[in-house]
């Protein structure tokens, strides 16, 4: 099992890349994808972005806002 708390705090401090060295770990958790889909938000990656979020089984947002994202996020996990 992957530090997903750990992950949040990592995107929270927009440093998705550290984020995304946990979070790849596990493509199994729905809520690791989501924070998988974050990550690529945040790096400007939206195709692949998407690829994550209908692993989470989660629907896209039509504009993104990682504030947002990664807050419903951290409620989710916990």
């Amino acid at each position: 099992m992957i530090d997903l708390i750990k992950a949040i705090a990592f995107l929270e401090r927009d440093d998705w890349r550290a984020a995304h060295e946990i979070v790849q770990q596990d493509e199994d958790s729905p809520l690791a994808c989501w924070a998988h889909g974050i990550v690529h938000i945040m790096e400007g990656d939206l195709p692949n972005a998407r690829y994550w979020y209908r692993a989470a089984n989660r629907e896209f947002p039509a504009e993104p806002d990682v504030k947002d994202e990664i807050a419903a996020l951290k409620a989710a996990a916990q």
